[in-house]
């Protein structure tokens, strides 16, 4: 039987090599080792993973029996079904607002707030207080055209202002609930969610100012600017900050567009958090019904497809668009979105077939035998199946499945809340080319996968590795919180 390490191995080269080397396009490079790792791995590996997953030994047959071509395509589409709607709503969202001068007015009554020389910190402070309700990759998404504004309108530093975008959001996604991630860790490791967003809010503030700092040397060392893509030409961009307030929409018409998907999202959140299944929220019908028509909106899909219909709105309202130029500007929106949609799923698919491949379980057999502390052992378990198969998801389950036996013994000396920091902490390493979310960061801010390898990656890891050090610090300190 082939090694998942050797598997995993092969995949890396192929996507670097294929990437980086022979200059192909993401999307064949993913697709082509996602096919040799599908390959290389074992039915009976696929039988395990699913059964694994909860399937029943007859489909885990079946499913493990679909041909390598069929298992590619599911991965696809799974990924697609996850962010495809996102994606493309959000393409149009931001070249709408960028077109608009919506974006352009955001930007101005920001400066009025933190002033020119402050602004990174508040994209950075934004994008991590978005990010609690929200769904990262939506507020990634909807603030990198503000990103991108603000870097023609401020003539610098666009790269620290993409990457505190990044930097805000990616934190707030694996420390603070309800956030997917921490909520699925305090549930398996048996924490209070109230604990763990208080501890996670305070370590999540301390890590994305390291973030900021990082980011601000890696602006300096190797300034990017804004660059020419489908949805921001910068002569465009350039036309309209030099347009006077009168000439740009009002900011409540320019807010609403990514407000209110935000707000929707947010409060879908927190209900659905803290209602209990088949049973009403309150005693009061037509309170419930209200609290329905929100959900229903809240949904993130549908929460995106009407801040597009809000920011086509705005767009018409404000240049007088005809039908023919609008659908005309939807078609160039979609195309920018739908090859993100494209690199991204290619990604996912990448991604799958690893998972399929065993790796989580022979990682995780071999840390079991490691007599380490248990902190830095859940964070290097999370940060090796997170950098081998993608997924930052799956390598919070795999650690907290390996550790929540350990959380609960009498003699773990600390709170078991740590654990689920460290593990959080672990997840932020190492982001590379089998990770949707790499794509969608690198494309959305312009970079070239080289450039985002060389900031956001380390970036990114540096800040997990503050986290642990800090989770390691608080637990010494005050190890019953």
């Amino acid at each position: 039987m082939t090694d998942p390490i050797f598997i995993l191995l092969t995949g890396i080269i192929i996507v670097v090599g294929g990437i980086i080397g022979f200059k192909l396009h993401p999307v064949l490079s993913l697709l082509l080792a996602a096919l040799v790792v599908a390959l290389l791995t074992p039915i009976v590996s696929v039988e395990q993973f699913h059964l694994s997953k909860g399937a029943s030994a007859t489909e885990a047959l079946m499913l493990s029996h679909k041909s390598i071509g069929e298992r590619i395509a599911i991965e696809f589409g799974t990924t697609c079904a996850k962010i495809g709607i996102l994606i493309a709503m959000a393409a149009i969202i931001g070249k709408a607002m960028l077109d608009s001068g919506a974006a352009e007015k955001i930007i101005r009554a920001m400066l009025k707030v933190t002033g020119e020389k402050n602004a990174p910190f508040g994209f950075v402070l934004s994008s991590f207080l978005l990010t609690i309700p929200v769904f990262v990759d939506t507020v990634i998404f909807l603030m990198m055209p503000l990103a991108k504004a603000m870097g023609m309108r401020l003539g610098k530093n666009y790269l620290l202002l993409a990457l505190s975008v990044i930097a805000g959001a990616i934190m707030a996604n694996s420390y603070v609930p309800p956030s997917p991630g921490p909520l699925y860790l305090v549930s398996a490791l048996n924490v209070s969610i109230g604990l763990m967003m208080g501890c996670g809010f305070l370590l999540g503030i301390c890590t994305i100012t390291v973030g900021y700092l990082i980011a601000t040397w890696l602006n300096k060392k190797n300034p990017i600017p804004v660059r020419d893509s489908p949805d921001a030409r910068l002569e465009d961009i350039a036309a309209i900050a030099n347009k006077s307030d009168k000439e740009l929409p009002s900011l409540g018409w320019s807010l609403l567009p990514a407000l209110f998907p935000m707000v929707t999202i947010c409060i879908h959140s927190m209900v659905e958090a803290f209602k209990t299944p088949g049973l009403p929220l309150t005693h009061s019908p037509i309170l419930n019904n209200c609290i329905d028509v929100v959900l229903f909106f809240g949904d993130k899909n549908i929460a995106l497809l009407t801040g597009a219909i809000f920011a086509l709105l705005v767009l018409s309202r404000q240049k007088k668009t005809t039908k023919d130029k609008l659908t005309a500007f939807v078609q160039t929106a979609l195309m920018s979105g739908g090859g993100i949609i494209l690199i991204t799923a290619s990604g996912g698919a990448f991604g799958g077939m690893l998972q399929q491949s065993g790796i989580s379980q022979r990682i995780a057999g071999m840390t079991s035998g490691f007599h380490m502390a248990l902190l830095p052992l859940a964070f290097f378990i999370t940060a090796v199946v997170r950098t081998a198969q993608g997924s930052a998801t799956v390598a919070l389950i795999t650690a907290s499945g390996i550790l929540a036996g350990m959380a609960h013994t009498e003699n773990l000396g600390f709170h078991p809340v740590y654990l689920c920091l460290a593990i959080g902490s672990g997840a932020k390493l190492i982001p590379w080319m089998n990770d949707a979310g790499f794509w969608i960061m690198c494309k959305t801010s312009n970079l070239t996968e080289s450039e985002a390898l060389k900031t956001i990656t380390p970036m990114q890891s540096l800040m997990g590795i503050t986290g642990l050090i800090l989770t390691m610090l608080a637990a010494w300190i005050f190890p019953m919180v």
